[in-house]
């Protein structure tokens, strides 16, 4: 599980994304990604709207949940998650809007 580049370091989010990306091919786990993100919004919008902050734990469990489950079941590779976290955390959402704008295939 997981590549040689996944332990290599990136000078910034520009040169990061092409390796999340291929590591991304998989249509399930790119489905599963932007389901979970959907969700994850949706979770944050009624939390806010309802005052229930609570319900905000939510959020990373169902984000990470859906988009490990495409890695681990049908990417069959690691989360770049774990060896670059906040250029993920970013690369979730930059596909996420990429499959929106139909960039990226959904």
């Amino acid at each position: 599980m997981g590549t040689v580049a996944s332990k290599r370091e990136f000078a910034s989010f520009k040169e990061f994304y092409p390796y999340y990306l291929q590591e991304h091919k998989n249509k399930v786990c790119r489905r599963l990604h932007f389901f979970g993100s959907w969700v994850v919004l949706a979770i944050l919008f009624t939390a806010i709207y309802q005052q229930q902050y609570s319900w905000l734990i939510l959020c990373p469990v169902v984000g990470y949940g859906f988009a490990w489950v495409g890695h681990f079941f049908f990417e069959k590779n690691r989360p770049a998650t774990f060896t670059h976290p906040f250029y993920s955390f970013i690369g979730d959402w930059v596909m996420f809007k990429d499959i929106i704008i139909r960039k990226v295939p959904f």
